[in-house]
């Protein structure tokens, strides 16, 4: 059964734990549908999100190789944390929802962040003249 069917069914049957998942996911949802936009939001506002943000800025600032490296690893192990674990489908009932949004954009800008970190703290190479 694929989710598109999973969520219509969900949708037809709602029950209680069905409704409880949004207030288990997203404790102050408002009701209106969550977008790719929204979803991208909560997630680099998120405590992990905004320590990511934090410490690329500062391996960017310093031009830390290392630190840029770090920062792109965990970048990585962040975004398949989001795309791959998914207890009890906890994800694809609020998508169901409406109170998760498609991570797509997220993963899109996590993408630029991680290559534009390696583009700007990769050592320069000494040209002589």
């Amino acid at each position: 059964m694929g989710p598109l069917r999973g969520g219509l069914i969900l949708s037809l049957f709602a029950s209680p734990a069905a409704a409880e998942v949004c207030d288990r996911l997203h404790p102050s949802w408002d009701g209106a549908p969550a977008t790719a936009m929204t979803e991208a939001v909560a997630l680099f506002l998120s405590p992990i999100g905004l320590v990511l943000l934090v410490a690329t800025a500062l391996a960017i600032r310093f031009k830390s190789v290392w630190g840029g490296l770090a920062a792109v690893v965990c970048w990585t192990v962040f975004v398949t944390f989001v795309v791959q674990y998914d207890p009890g489908n906890l994800r694809q009932m609020g998508m169901a929802e409406g109170c998760v949004g498609e991570p797509t954009l997220f993963i899109v800008l996590t993408i630029a962040i991680c290559v534009g970190t390696i583009l700007m703290t990769a050592p320069r190479s000494a040209t002589k003249t």
